[in-house]
């Protein structure tokens, strides 16, 4: 569902649509909303592979986000999985570092790191009425 977050234009997905797992399915969930800048996905919509580093499926996942300029921003409790393998904590501790995948905790938390990044340079949906002049 399309919503206007601090001016941005975000796709925040059903937590109870299909699990995304491959890079075709990153592909058509981005081209399934071209009027958004970022979209959100629940934790319950990816693959548990997601949360292994070494299956590479979380760094094809968001390596498409980030080709078709689109921002990703996984939203839900991610403490297990970061507790559970520290390769994954450094991992999302260096997307929050970045500006272009975010995990967050909710949407609150998300408005707060579009915020902040609102005065960074960052990869937008093409075309975005949203880039830094």
């Amino acid at each position: 569902m399309l919503q206007n977050i601090n001016g941005v234009p975000v796709d925040i997905l059903d937590p109870d649509g299909p699990r995304i797992r491959t890079e075709q399915d990153a592909v058509d969930t981005i081209v399934s909303e071209l009027a958004a800048d970022w979209t959100v996905v629940p934790i319950s919509r990816l693959d548990p592979d997601f949360f292994t580093l070494s299956t590479r499926v979380a760094g094809g996942i968001v390596q498409k986000f980030v080709n078709y300029h689109r921002g990703l921003a996984i939203i839900g409790d991610v403490s297990p999985h970061v507790t559970a393998s520290e390769p994954f904590a450094a991992f999302v501790r260096e997307c929050n570092r970045g500006r272009h995948t975010l995990f967050v905790s909710d949407v609150d938390d998300l408005a707060a790191h579009l915020t902040r990044l609102a005065g960074r340079p960052t990869y937008t949906g093409f075309g975005s009425r949203h880039a830094p002049e």
